[in-house]
């Protein structure tokens, strides 16, 4: 295991993880933003109905932690996701405080129907990597993701 990785003395941002996670991660919502032009829905918006339908978010908490977007923002979405009839709030029996978010059929079907926008994107950046790197870098982000939340105790 490599316990030292960086050293103070030669570190370099540009080969950073952080750097490299965060850098990656902008390049591919600008690019994948423009694959949902002629659709009725935004790229933040097919994220949010992936979410609930993976049920990895119940409530707009939830995607506020996981998206790290603030709530007026997520608020924002939720209204027109509902107002689509994609989505339907909820208010929990048990504790009326919380509000739980609901993917409705069309909602579902709606996601489905751009998956494929999404997967032929993410197989065109993958086109010069072997089945073997592809499974390995899948494999490895999902490792260093959950060593980084086994770190900070966070959810899925």
């Amino acid at each position: 295991m490599v316990e030292h990785y960086y050293n103070a003395e030669d570190y370099s941002a540009r080969r950073s993880i952080g750097y490299l996670i965060r850098h990656g991660s902008n390049l591919l919502m600008s690019q994948v933003e423009g694959q949902f032009a002629d659709s009725d829905i935004t790229f933040i918006q097919y994220i949010i109905l992936m979410l609930l339908r993976e049920k990895l978010a119940f409530t707009s908490a939830d995607l506020c932690q996981t998206l790290r977007y603030d709530s007026g923002a997520i608020t924002r979405v939720i209204d027109s996701l509902e107002k689509k009839k994609l989505i339907k709030r909820q208010r929990s029996t048990r504790d009326r405080r919380v509000v739980r978010l609901r993917l409705l059929a069309r909602g579902n079907a709606t996601a489905e129907s751009v998956i494929p926008l999404v997967v032929q994107k993410y197989n065109h950046w993958l086109k010069d990597f072997t089945q073997e790197e592809a499974d390995t870098l899948v494999r490895l982000l999902t490792k260093l993701n959950a060593t980084i939340c086994g770190d900070n105790k966070c959810g899925s």
